[in-house]
């Protein structure tokens, strides 16, 4: 069931609260690799997402297996998959890139995601895994990254993006349709 828009602000906002007393007791945050103990947390964090809001196209919730394969998949291309996770254990955020196509010519060019837990948001997190991301993608020999972005409910991830030096590339209108309605992503672009 998808929450109107009001309803959705009111939920991140219980969430923020909640988790903010949790992460106070937590400390110190930690960006490092993406571990197989991180796939349950990763799927609750994306799931909120796919269930509540257009930032992916994803229409159904992914399970433990799916990241299971996700992150074997990516550790065999030894292309990064980070996370950032609290003193206290618990995942703030995670962020990873893969193939942006399966043809050979492609093979130095990825895709980026990046995803926040929502009492995360706000608070640099991100702006710290995108960092990590980079200079992981740059070591890993990636040369171009691609970002895929909604065109509706996405500005911060847009405007983080852009704040790294991605330079826009286009709009591709009506490619998804997801909660009754149409939505185009945004494309951009970084050399490294």
């Amino acid at each position: 069931m998808a929450l109107d828009s009001e309803s959705r602000w009111r939920l991140v906002r219980k969430m923020r609260e909640r988790e903010d007393t949790m992460q106070q007791a937590s400390g110190e945050i930690t960006i490092r690799n993406a571990e197989s103990k991180d796939l349950r947390q990763l799927a609750e964090i994306y799931n909120y997402y796919v269930q509540n809001s257009v930032v992916t196209f994803d229409i159904d919730v992914t399970d433990e297996a799916y990241w299971v394969e996700k992150l074997r998949y990516l550790t065999e291309l030894e292309l990064p998959f980070i996370v950032a996770d609290s003193a206290g254990g618990q995942l703030l955020g995670f962020a990873y890139v893969g193939p942006w196509r399966q043809k050979a010519a492609y093979r130095r060019t990825v895709e980026d995601s990046i995803y926040l837990r929502p009492a995360a948001i706000g608070k640099r997190i991100g702006t710290r895994l995108m960092a990590e991301l980079l200079a992981q993608s740059k070591a890993a020999g990636v040369k171009e990254i691609v970002a895929v972005i909604s065109d509706k409910g996405a500005e911060a991830s847009v405007a983080l993006h852009e704040a790294f030096g991605f330079k826009s590339q286009g709009h591709l209108g009506k490619v998804g349709f997801k909660f009754g309605r149409w939505l185009g992503t945004v494309l951009l672009q970084k050399s490294l």
